[in-house]
């Protein structure tokens, strides 16, 4: 009686298509506590290996950066898998959005074989040739040597959460999240300072934690989710897969591309010197709790965006856009308030050394400055995906990434302080907004 219930309420929540901010939360923060994993994750570990030195705090950055990129290709994989399970979901095709889950669980986890195999192989030739420091080398390749095997852990994850946030169902993102935070915690601190284990630890730690949370995602799906009504058999059909990947595959050549220019980014800060590097570690670390507020009500724009285009409703894609980015203020500028004000016991939480504390300030404030800017930028980014356009946002990533690679290849040549270097993270967003709110007003949404 009870699901018979939910799913009248369900029902006719889908037919209003009137998403207030209330039901953006509902559907956001669950989503928002799971991609808090992965940010908790490379946060924990950057807390951790700070306090081991300032070689393995810097090598963090790049080795988690270098896995993060090829991490990408597989979460851009699972927006394009969200985009048609939403799709499906909103025409009121349930049984097909099981369909497409399993068609991108198999190319997923195949992906992650193919990937692991190219790291283990490649990654080693192409960093020693990027990476001046025979140190921060060193350190990159035993963090890379553990951390890459968590892919068949955090691709079936993706495919899982793609399907659940595709039918707004996402309660159970939070247990994943949290599981995942409570077990990474206390294996860092066994396995790199009990087992003296070092940044190798660190990797190793990631990698259990996902799969802890994969395994709590996987019963909850088989336990609380209609099967039948949603078409949870296992089966391959290459003419599903095909469209899913049609889609997909440009989200995943912009996602990856968002990251390699980060990687790029800690390479020219590499050549500034291990401080810098160290500073810029944490400021990423730090920025990546903003992050997840972004990347979550980002993602979510494109899931109801999909949802309304499949219900027919696609005038209401910019007030639903101007919903949550108001939304996304309200949560993220107290934040970075209280952020502001205690920055010196925030970037000490990383470090004892008092010259990185010092450093950190000004670029530490240049980055939380840049979330005004970045909320919008990704909402209306992520709405042009939501409309199914991924190949046009591959070519709004490319153009703004030439823009960007040309603004560093300038600063490299000039003396400039650091926080320079985190100041053209503003161009980035807003060329990535400007471009897209074009497109969908040109498209009349």
């Amino acid at each position: 009686m009870l699901l018979e219930v939910a799913w009248l309420i369900v029902s006719y929540w889908f037919e209003q298509m009137n998403y207030t901010y209330k039901n953006i939360w509902l559907i956001a923060f669950p989503v928002m506590m799971s991609i808090l994993i992965e940010q908790l994750i490379n946060i924990t570990d950057a807390l951790f290996l700070g306090h081991v030195g300032d070689v393995e705090l810097g090598a963090s950055a790049l080795a988690g950066i270098w896995f993060l990129a090829i991490y990408m290709l597989g979460f851009g994989f699972s927006l394009g898998l969200q985009v048609i399970i939403a799709r499906r979901n909103g025409e009121q095709r349930y049984s097909e959005t099981g369909k497409a889950f399993f068609q991108g669980l198999s190319f997923l986890l195949s992906l992650a074989a193919v990937l692991c195999l190219l790291s283990q192989t490649l990654s080693p030739i192409f960093l020693k040739h990027l990476i001046i420091s025979d140190d921060v080398y060193n350190a990159v390749i035993r963090y890379l040597d553990g951390r890459i095997w968590g892919l068949f852990f955090s691709f079936p994850f993706l495919a899982l959460r793609a399907f659940l946030v595709g039918i707004t169902q996402t309660k159970a993102l939070n247990m994943a999240a949290f599981t995942a935070v409570l077990v990474n915690i206390p294996m860092n601190w066994l396995l790199i300072f009990g087992f003296d284990m070092g940044i190798s630890g660190a990797a190793i730690a990631s990698s259990f934690a996902e799969l802890c949370s994969l395994i709590v995602l996987t019963i909850y799906v088989f336990r609380h989710i209609n099967r039948h009504l949603y078409g949870l058999h296992w089966s391959i059909d290459i003419t599903v897969l095909k469209e899913v990947f049609s889609i997909s595959v440009w989200s995943m050549f912009q996602f990856f591309m968002s990251v390699a220019i980060w990687f790029l980014f800690f390479l020219a800060i590499e050549r500034l010197g291990e401080t810098e590097l160290a500073v810029s570690n944490i400021i990423r670390s730090v920025s990546a709790l903003f992050a997840v507020i972004v990347n979550a009500l980002s993602g979510v724009t494109g899931s109801l965006v999909s949802n309304l285009i499949g219900a027919g409703e696609k005038r209401n894609v910019f007030p639903l856009c101007h919903r949550i980015i108001r939304l996304g203020y309200a949560v993220g500028v107290p934040l970075i308030v209280l952020a502001l004000l205690f920055h010196q016991s925030i970037i000490g939480a990383y470090t004892g050394n008092p010259t990185i504390v010092q450093a950190a300030w000004l670029p530490f404030a240049v980055m939380l400055l840049n979330y005004f800017f970045a909320l919008p930028g990704y909402a209306y980014l992520n709405a042009v995906t939501g409309t199914g356009a991924t190949r046009t946002v591959f070519v709004f990533q490319v153009t703004t990434t030439i823009a960007y690679l040309f603004c560093l290849w300038g600063l490299s040549r000039c003396n400039v302080p650091l926080a320079a270097y985190w100041a053209v993270e503003y161009l980035f967003v807003i060329l990535l907004g400007v471009q897209s709110v074009f497109y969908l007003k040109y498209k009349q949404y």
